[in-house]
C-alpha cells in the first residue's frame, strides 16, 4: 500500500514523532508512507530520513501531488482544507481522518466540513480525544489508537552509551526536572515559571532543562519572563535539540535522579510521556485525561491536582527525595511502555484498519470505489 498523510503543521512536536514511528514501521509491513505539509516549523530533521516529504502551500502543486501518485489511502491530520484539495484531485480512494487536536472549538473546523468526501474512519490516539471528536461528528467510525513508540531508539541507555559532550551537560550534585515541549498557552509554561520560583526559594540541588520552544509562538513572552524573574540559574532553556538526541537527554535526566515535568492544560495523547517513561524517567503531571491513560498513578509517575503549583512541587519532591521510589518507578514505567505502547503493538492495529479500509471500499473488479 501507498499511503499520504497529510497535516499543515511540520513540528517536532508528538504528531510528527508519533507519525515518523509509525512509517518507519508500516515499511516493514509493505505500507510505504508519504508526508504533505503545508507550513515547516522546524521538524523537517525528524521526517526526511523516513519517508518522502512534500513541503508546498501551492494549491494546484498538491492538486497534481494527489493525481500523480495513485494513493491508495489518503490521511488527513486537522487540516479542514484537505478535502478541497482531495476532490479537486477527484481523488477516488479511501480518505480517513486523524483528530489530533484537544479543543473543540479547533477541531471544529477540521470536522466541520468533508466537501462531500465522506471518510471511512476518524482516528483519535486517546478515549479522552474519542469524547471530543463524539461530540462533532456523527455517523462515521471512530477508533482509538494510541501513538506508538519505537523502543529499540527510546529506552533506557547504559551510562557507557550516554553522549555527555552534547548538550546539555549533566552538573555535578543537581537533580533533573525535564520540561519538553513548545512554548505557548497550552504547554502553560507560566506554571513551570511558578514552579521554579518555587523550588529556587527552597533549595539549590534541583535544576530544570526547558527543551523546545524555538518556534514557538510565546518564545519571546516566555524569554522575557525568564530573565525577569531571574531563573537562568534554575531554568536552563535549550530551544533547539535534535530529536535524535533526545533518548540521551531522557537518560541524563534518569541518571541524576531526575523526571520531566508537563504543566499543560491539554493534550490528546502526549508523546514525551511515553518518551520519557520509556526512557526510565518517571513522569510528574497534571491528573487529567488523557493523561491518566499514559501514566499510572503511584508507579510510572505521579499526578497532581489540577494545576496547583504547590501539590506539583510537592509530587516533584517525593520522586526527587526517594531514591528507592525512584528506581522502583524508573523500571515500572520501562514495562508499562514496552507492554502498552511500542510500536509493534499499536501499528498493527492501524496497519489492520488500513487494510481493512482499502479492502471494504474496493469493488468486486478490483477498482476502489468512490467514497
Amino acid at each position: 500500500m501507498k499511503v499520504l498523510v497529510i497535516w499543515r503543521l511540520l513540528t517536532v512536536g508528538g504528531v510528527n514523532a508519533g507519525w515518523r514511528n509509525r512509517s518507519l514501521y508500516f515499511k516493514q509491513h509493505g505500507v510505504h508512507t508519504e508526508f504533505l505539509y503545508t507550513t515547516d516549523h522546524g521538524g523537517l530533521h525528524i521526517m526526511q530520513d523516513v519517508a518522502p516529504v512534500y513541503l508546498t502551500k501551492d494549491e494546484q502543486e498538491i492538486i497534481e501531488i494527489i493525481k500523480g501518485n495513485a494513493y491508495d489511502a489518503i490521511i488527513v491530520v486537522d487540516t479542514g482544507a484537505a478535502f478541497k484539495w482531495i476532490k479537486k484531485a477527484n481523488y477516488q480512494g479511501p480518505v480517513i481522518v486523524e483528530a489530533r487536536t484537544p479543543e473543540l472549538i479547533k477541531l471544529i473546523p477540521h470536522l466541520k466540513k468533508f466537501r462531500g468526501i465522506k471518510p471511512a474512519s476518524i482516528i483519535v490516539p486517546s478515549q479522552f480525544q474519542k469524547r471530543l471528536v463524539s461530540i462533532l461528528a456523527e455517523g462515521i467510525p471512530i477508533n482509538v489508537i494510541y501513538n506508538g513508540l519505537d523502543t529499540s531508539f527510546f529506552r533506557p541507555l547504559s551510562t557507557e552509551e550516554i553522549d555527555l559532550k552534547n548538550a546539555p551537560v549533566l552538573p555535578k550534585d543537581k537533580k533533573i526536572i525535564g520540561w519538553i515541549g513548545r512554548v505557548d498557552k497550552r504547554k502553560n509554561w507560566p506554571m513551570l515559571i511558578e514552579i521554579a520560583k518555587w523550588i529556587k526559594s527552597e533549595r539549590d540541588d534541583i535544576e530544570i532543562w526547558l527543551i523546545g520552544g524555538a518556534h514557538s509562538i510565546q518564545r519571546e513572552e516566555f524569554a522575557a519572563k525568564w530573565q525577569e524573574e531571574q531563573l537562568s540559574d534554575i531554568i536552563k532553556w535549550f530551544p533547539v535539540i535534535p530529536y535524535q538526541q533526545m533518548p540521551h537527554v531522557y537518560a541524563k535526566i534518569r541518571q541524576s535522579g531526575g523526571c520531566t515535568l508537563a504543566t499543560t492544560k491539554s493534550e490528546s495523547f502526549g508523546n514525551t510521556f511515553i518518551e520519557s517513561m520509556g526512557c526510565g524517567v518517571p513522569v510528574v503531571a497534571s491528573k487529567i485525561m488523557p493523561i491518566t491513560e499514559l501514566v499510572v498513578q503511584g508507579e510510572t509517575g505521579l499526578l497532581f491536582s489540577g494545576h496547583n503549583v504547590q501539590d506539583a512541587v510537592k509530587q516533584l519532591y517525593v520522586i526527587l527525595d526517594n531514591p528507592a521510589l525512584h528506581q522502583h518507578m524508573s523500571q515500572a514505567a520501562i514495562d508499562h511502555v514496552q507492554h502498552t505502547f511500542a510500536i509493534h503493538i499499536v501499528a498493527d492495529k492501524y496497519v489492520d484498519l488500513l487494510r481493512k479500509i482499502y479492502q471494504l471500499e474496493k469493488g468486486s473488479d478490483g477498482e476502489v470505489n468512490s467514497p
